[in-house]
């Protein structure tokens, strides 16, 4: 079972907190705001400008959909610059889409364009399906492996870990790019042969799943 408290990289979803830690958490990915498959003008936001001193912060837009407008990219980059201004170590934007095994091709020009909008110093993240590794174009996931800095794969589905993980890892060797495995708060979890050697592997993020106490 993945108990939060072994690991130091999480995934919060707005009211969510990681668990204390004796030096806090390295890094933590912070929901900032969702783009909606009902309107490409606007990114709906789900949360203040944070304060996080310490740890290295992501901010996450989750989106249902890749044509956004003018207004979402003028959005996105204005909070970057806000969280940035409030003293956070902002490393840089992570993008949250499933984006289907057979459509990485568009995902990669969708990210190609977002990447050139990005300030210098930001670096760029997306989360990625289990399927990615074992079905994926090899041209395709080369084209994505020249846009982000990494691919966080996640290995749960709602509250709980996909069964039959096992059968995707070792397959990851074939992602070219940096890649960390994303684990769910309380699933189930054993490290596959191997993952600690892969050269690309670069740690775990928990998703929590907890709630702050009213």
């Amino acid at each position: 079972m993945v108990d939060p408290r072994h690991y130091d990289a999480f995934f919060l979803w707005p009211g969510m907190r990681p668990p204390d830690l004796p030096s806090g958490p390295k890094q933590v990915y912070l929901l900032a705001g969702e783009v909606r498959g009902d309107d490409a003008g606007r990114m709906v936001p789900l949360r203040a400008v944070p304060r996080v001193p310490r740890a290295e912060v992501w901010l996450t837009v989750r989106t249902e959909r890749l044509d956004w407008g003018e207004g979402v990219y003028r959005q996105v980059l204005g909070e970057l610059s806000r969280w940035q201004a409030a003293g956070n170590p902002v490393a840089g934007l992570q993008i949250d889409f499933d984006a289907a095994t057979k459509g990485l091709d568009g995902y990669a020009a969708f990210l190609k364009d977002l990447r050139r909008r990005l300030p210098p110093g930001y670096r760029l993240s997306v989360t990625g399906l289990l399927d990615w590794s074992a079905h994926g174009d090899p041209a395709a996931l080369a084209r994505l492996g020249g846009v982000v800095d990494e691919v966080v794969i996640q290995t749960y589905q709602g509250r709980s870990t996909i069964p039959g993980y096992q059968n995707y890892m070792a397959a990851l060797t074939r992602l070219p790019l940096p890649h960390k495995i994303g684990l769910v708060e309380n699933g189930l979890w054993h490290e596959p042969p191997g993952l600690a050697q892969d050269r690309q592997f670069r740690g775990y993020v928990v998703f929590m799943l907890n709630r702050p106490p009213t």
